[in-house]
């Protein structure tokens, strides 16, 4: 089931690269939209969408929800692939031009569903591997079991 769910956000968002897949239940903040392949955090014990501010990420949102869905106003728990250190993304570079230069440095991310390479505030994201100059291979610093990164 895992990887089917994988195989389906290949191409969207964050997008687990290689790493072993960990799913678990979080309750999900209502009335709030979300892509499959969203990387999280949590506020106010809810699952939010990270962006340039967010500290400790959960893991990427494995379930698109839609202000169409019946339960979309609804308090309920939804399936996260979860981050740990060994787990390498694929994410597009949202803001900045990729560098084979950059391999190794950290950055920031831009929104829920891209880093931005020109800013290295929170340093969130090590880039480990170099696809193209809009997509990098990453590592999620910043997660409830490593670094502990605080969200301003």
């Amino acid at each position: 089931m895992v990887r089917f769910l994988i195989h389906n956000i290949i191409y969207m968002a964050f997008s687990l690269y290689s790493g072993k897949p960990k799913v678990e239940w979080y309750p999900v903040t209502t009335s709030t939209a979300f892509s499959a392949g969203d990387l999280v955090y949590m506020v106010s014990n809810l699952l939010a969408k990270a962006d340039s501010t967010s500290g400790d990420h959960v893991g990427v949102i494995l379930k698109t929800i839609a202000s169409t869905d019946s339960d979309y106003a609804t308090a309920r728990k939804v399936p996260v692939l979860v981050c740990d250190e060994e787990a390498k993304w694929l994410v597009d570079v949202g803001t900045g031009t990729l560098t084979t230069a950059m391999i190794g440095n950290t950055y920031d991310l831009k929104d829920e569903n891209e880093i931005d390479v020109s800013a290295q505030a929170k340093n969130v994201v090590t880039v480990v591997g170099f696809v193209s100059s809009t997509k990098a291979i990453v590592k999620i610093n910043a997660h409830l079991t490593a670094l502990r990164v605080a969200t301003t």
